[in-house]
Order: structure tokens, then sequence, then C-alpha cells
């Protein structure tokens, strides 16, 4: 259905309904109250927000250069998609909830000698309850590089199964494992008939460990339509046009306290308990990732809210949501003027570039520098045309530079502006993940000093920080 003259936002491909704020008794007000929260509050930086009430999309935005169409790294929010392979899966016969591991690899039998090990079952591993009481992800690559489900039943729990939460990586990777094991293919190949196809969600990608399996627990990219769509399946209780998709027994599993985690401590929201591959939520529930992706679901309110973002402090990002977004749902002042002032603010969204434009870029090269932060970058080549060439790890990265404002080359923004003492800066946004990458150039010494806004977590080239493809 077309947009209403008064429906918000970017209008997207991706046959999501749109509708307005007024129209499912949200005042506008409170959407802008959050937008105005997410960009003033320091160590956030949104990326994208979608807020569904009804099934209806009422409100959207994309902070350029990010934009409806991108897809973004979602990091630990991967895992949620991985727990609706689970549970596809258990009803088409795969794989139990009650399953051992072990079972999965007979091949381990033998090896895996110890009972408590022997005990961890499929419900263990998606509530993150295998009785390890640390991250295991290092030590389990460490034990055996080219198979990290082996790496991790070597690791024998220091609790019995099921008694206690540790957030714990190799848990989704066994899971997404035992999915790849059973149908010859990868994560992307399963879910794509059996989820996105029906979801209307388009080209995703999944990174691989080195064995060749899609990691499950984190590495995939989707846009925030994508994420949008998941979260609303979970609140449809698993059911979308009509179709149960996935099973109303699993999607209540997988959404309601499975293991206390209050003993962890932390910040309110991750203290709450933890279902399947979902937290639960001061309000509701949330599949998330890494520096701010979010899927919020909001059952009381038959809401959804969908974020991306390059964001340190995610509680703040969340508290921002329960101030400002909630008590603008159903509060009874919702107004179609306010939609309008609304709809033009989200079709302004735009990060901030450092200000000043006529930065001199005379071709040069410059090598690494005091204060540079990013060893494996060996070179940076100014050339021709306002072009960068970054090298990091051997592979070179060529960039064109906007003239302080942001120009997008494939899964690139950048931009030149004046830097330090008669320097030059260089922005390089990765728009396929959350991260942003500043280049200071000391032209009179010909030097640079590189630092992350935030770091990457999976330690790829920088020509390889995007999303990866066939």
């Amino acid at each position: 259905m077309p947009p209403s003259a008064t429906s918000v936002g970017l209008v997207t491909n991706d046959a999501l309904t749109r509708s307005s704020p007024s129209a499912h008794d949200i005042d506008a007000g409170g959407i802008e109250a959050l937008i105005d929260a997410l960009e003033s509050t320091a160590e956030v930086e949104p990326h994208s927000l979608m807020v569904l009430r009804g099934g209806e999309v009422v409100a959207e935005g994309w902070w350029a250069p990010y934009a409806p169409d991108r897809q973004h790294l979602l990091y630990s929010l991967s895992k949620s998609f991985t727990s609706t392979a689970v549970g596809i899966a258990t009803a088409e016969g795969l794989l139990s909830l009650d399953d051992t591991i072990i079972s999965h690899f007979p091949e381990l039998d033998a090896e895996i000698t110890d009972e408590r090990t022997r005990r961890i079952t499929v419900r263990h591993l998606l509530a993150m309850a295998s009785g390890h009481r640390e991250e295991t992800v290092e030590r389990a690559s460490t034990l055996d590089p080219a198979d990290l489900v082996r790496g991790f039943l070597l690791m024998p729990p220091d609790e019995e199964p099921g008694t206690l939460f540790c957030y714990n990586q190799p848990c989704t990777y066994t899971l997404g494992a035992i999915i790849q094991r059973a149908t010859g293919g990868t994560l992307v190949d399963y879910l794509r008939p059996r989820l996105f196809d029906p979801l209307g969600i388009g080209e995703v990608g999944w990174l691989t460990h080195p064995s060749g399996e899609q990691l499950g627990f984190s590495g995939f990219h989707a846009p925030t339509s994508a994420v949008a769509k998941l979260a609303q399946l979970y609140l449809n209780g698993g059911v979308w046009n009509g179709v149960q998709l996935v099973p109303t027994a699993y999607v209540d599993e997988a959404t309601r306290l499975q293991v206390d985690n209050a003993a962890v401590g932390g910040s309110p929201d991750w203290s709450q308990g933890y279902g399947f591959q979902f937290w639960m939520a001061t309000h509701g529930f949330r599949g998330d990732g890494a520096y701010g992706q979010f899927a919020v679901v909001l059952p009381e309110l038959d809401l959804v809210v969908a974020m991306t973002g390059q964001s340190i402090d995610m509680q703040a990002v969340l508290d921002a949501v329960w101030a400002h977004l909630l008590p603008a749902v159903g509060a009874g002042t919702a107004s179609p003027s306010s939609d309008t002032a609304l709809a033009a603010r989200l079709a302004s969204l735009a990060l901030p570039v450092p200000p000043g434009t006529g930065a001199t870029l005379e071709p040069a090269s410059f090598e690494p520098g005091p204060g540079n932060r990013l060893p494996t970058l060996t070179s940076v080549v100014l050339g021709a045309g306002r072009t960068a060439t970054l090298v990091d790890k051997g592979l070179p990265l060529r960039l064109p530079l906007g003239d302080g404002e942001w120009l997008v080359s494939d899964a690139i923004a950048a931009s030149a502006s004046p830097g330090e003492a008669g320097g030059v800066r260089l922005d390089v946004a990765f728009i396929e993940t959350p991260h942003r990458l500043v280049v200071e150039l000391d032209q009179s010494a010909g030097t640079f000093a590189a630092a992350w806004v935030t770091e990457p977590l999976h330690g790829l080239p920088l020509a390889r920080v995007r999303m990866p493809r066939p």
C-alpha cells in the first residue's frame, strides 16, 4: 500500500506497510524527542531507526551516509537469526531442544569423556547456560583453530549445564554448526527459503570461520528492515502473512526467561534474564549486537523498534527509548501536524562531519607517525582527483574523498577536511558496518596517525570491512 500523505520517513521497497504515528495513537513528538536524545548523548551515534506498531511502519529514518537499502553488520544480533534457524529446524525434525550436543558430532564421541560436557543440550546452548563461568571463544580457538566446536567441547563446564548464565560465543557457533552440518549448506542457504524470502529480505551476508562455516554468533549483515521484520515476526508469534514460519511454542520459549542473569550485574537491561538468544529487558524483550544494533519487541504495546548505530553506551540508547518513545504510545496526544514535522526531521537526518572545506590534497605518500593506533596500516597515499589509498595488511583500499562532506563509493563514505596544525583529516565510514576510521595527515612530516572511533571486532583488513559477497 502506498504511504499516506502523512506517513513518516523514507519509503523503501521492502513490502512493509507504511502508516503514520497518529494513525496508531503515537505522539510524533515522542519520536522526535528520542531522536534528540540519540543525537545529543555522548558515546551514542545512531545510524537508523524504524518504529512499527500494529505491524505497520510509523516512522523510519537513516542518518546519511547510511541508507535504507544498505546492509549493516549486526554483530550479536546475528544470534537471534541463528536462534530462529534452530526454531525452524525443530519443526522440520532436524534436531530437538533436548538433543545432546555430542549426538550431533559423533566423530567426537570417544574423545569427549567429561560427563558434564556430554550432558550439554541444544536447550542449554540456546540459553547461554552451558555451565561455563567465562567466555570460552579464545580458549576454544587456541585448542583447535580449525574446529571451534571441538575446541569448545574439550573445555569441561565449571558447573552443571543449565544452572548458570554465561554469555559464550561458542554456544551460538555450535548451534549454527549443527544446522549447517544437518543441511549441508550455510545458515543463509537454510534461512533463504524459510525466512528471508517469506519476509521479503533481499541480499544479506554472513562472515565465515576459517573452517568455512558461517559464524552464527556474529558477522551477519542485513538492512534495518530485516531487523524490524524479525522483531515483528516474533511479536506475531512466528506468523507472517498468515503462514507459521517459526513454531509458536518455540517463539514462546525463546522470548521468556530461561536463565536468570541478575548475578552477572552490569547495566539494567543486561540483567533482566535471558531467553533463547534473546535478552529479557526492562520492557519486553530484544535481540542486540555490539555498538547499538537492536531489535526491541514490546508486546504490551504492539510495538517494534529496530535500530543500528555506532554506540558505545548501549544502555543509554535503550534508556532513550524507555524515556521518550514509550510515554508517547497511547498517550492520546497524537496529531497529523506533528507527523508532518517528524517526517521532515527524519528525511534530513545525517551524521556530522568535521567542519571546514578546501583541505589541500597534494599527491603525496605518508608513513606511520606518532600517535598512530592502527599498526597494520602501513601507508596512506593521496592521489590525483581527491583520492586516497590506504594499505592495510597488504591490501589497498582506494577512497574518493568528499570536500568536507560524505562522498559514498561502494561500501565506503569518506570526507577530507582541514586537520590539526594545517594538516588534513580523513574520515572514513565503513557504511556496511558500525565503524569509522579517522586518519590525521601531517603534510610537513609526511606521516599519518590513524584511530578507530569504535574498533571492529573481527580483525579484518580495511578492504574487507564490509558485507562479505561471493
